[in-house]
């Protein structure tokens, strides 16, 4: 491999690296707890509300480096409005989640509307929403928990998917399926980079596609036997993945995906060319909303409960995994696997802080080094290339 395949190689995978290498360090110094397999599946079910919000998060963010400060300030309110309905008037489940996703939306298209058509700052606008939505959560919940949740809700998020081969101490169900996942993400590669030598597109070295299949099916297979050596795969795993794949195809083959770049590169130029720039400002803070709701779905399903101080902080545990992540503080750039790798990152991080038994404080100053370092890595760099 040559040197400028090895240098673009390392600096398109940096983040990659940086999540090896943090793993391998906690594990050290918890003496390998942190791949204890029940400490696996917290890692998995304590941040799954930062993969789903950081998702819907990174379309902001795509439009110009815009922000949603309002997030966790939503997830608590649609998770009062929630428990409300299913616990204190005892409504159906499915028509509860149905009222959840709708007001989570209707939050998101009110925000949308004042920043893509009335052209307020995302900035004013969603801390606005911050400071209104947490009042009227404490509003509704009036300074009390709404506990517990119903137990057919509680099976949508916080059950796992049984084990067809009734593996004795070991979830055989969950260890096929990762190895079909790593298959499909092999086959699927290789069929992208026929596609595009096909229409003359520019594809990386043949060693450096193998290392990253190698590395993500290796992490896959991994990841799964872990779950198998506890209860398997849980639910919310499942509802993950859905929302990556549905947004990773949204943002990498859809007109609209490209839309959000071509924005975030260039506003003016995008709107020469045709795009109807309000309308993409107003898909992304809409889209947020919604996001908002199904992470307040999964909070109050994790908690079991509704609580006033539910989603304290969320929206900045996003923003700070997309930042992570790849996406540029300057819009235009940022993927969803980047995400992903900046949201996994941060709770390898609290995790293995949390084994180790660091103060909370001490775990917010580290996270905040690792966001500004990830920012600057970012500006410095596209410094470079100019």
């Amino acid at each position: 491999m040559k040197k400028e395949n090895i240098a673009g190689f390392f600096k398109k995978y940096t983040m990659v690296l940086v999540l090896v290498i943090v793993v391998l360090f906690f594990t050290w110094q918890t003496q390998g707890r942190l791949l204890f397999p029940q400490n696996v599946n917290n890692l998995i079910a304590q941040n799954a509300y930062v993969f789903v919000l950081a998702t819907g998060m990174l379309l902001c963010i795509l439009t110009g480096g815009n922000i949603d400060l309002s997030v966790g300030s939503v997830v608590c309110f649609v998770g009062a409005v929630g428990a409300t309905c299913m616990v204190t008037k005892n409504m159906n489940i499915v028509v509860s989640i149905i009222i959840m996703l709708v007001t989570g939306l209707a939050i998101g298209v009110w925000q949308g509307f004042w920043v893509a058509y009335r052209r307020i700052p995302p900035f004013i606008v969603t801390l606005a929403g911050m400071l209104m939505f947490r009042g009227l959560s404490n509003i509704i919940l009036q300074g009390y928990t709404i506990a517990p949740m119903p137990k057919p809700y509680l099976n949508l998020f916080n059950s796992y998917i049984i084990d067809f081969f009734n593996g004795q101490g070991f979830n055989v169900t969950s260890l096929l399926v990762g190895i079909l996942a790593a298959v499909l993400f092999i086959l699927n590669s290789i069929r992208q980079r026929r596609n595009r030598k096909k229409k003359g597109y520019e594809v990386g070295s043949i060693a450096a596609e193998i290392a990253k299949c190698l590395v993500i099916s290796a992490a896959i297979i991994a990841l799964m036997w872990r779950l198998a050596m506890y209860k398997g795969i849980p639910n919310i795993l499942i509802w993950i993945a859905i929302i990556v794949l549905i947004y990773g195809y949204i943002t990498s083959r859809t007109t609209i995906g490209r839309h959000f770049y071509a924005v975030g590169g260039n506003e003016k130029a995008a709107a020469l060319s045709g795009i109807n720039t309000n309308r993409v400002y107003f898909i992304a803070y809409a889209n947020m909303g919604l996001l908002a709701a199904v992470a307040a779905m999964v909070t109050i399903a994790r908690l079991n409960s509704a609580n006033p101080t539910a989603g304290d902080s969320y929206e900045m545990d996003a923003i700070g995994s997309c930042f992570i992540g790849g996406a540029s503080a300057y819009g235009g750039s940022g993927t969803i696997p980047g995400v992903i790798i900046g949201a996994t990152l941060m709770g390898v991080i609290n995790l293995g802080m949390s084994i180790m038994g660091i103060d909370a404080n001490w775990q917010k100053v580290v996270k905040g080094l690792v966001l500004l370092a990830a920012v600057i890595f970012d500006v410095e760099s596209k410094k470079n290339a100019r």
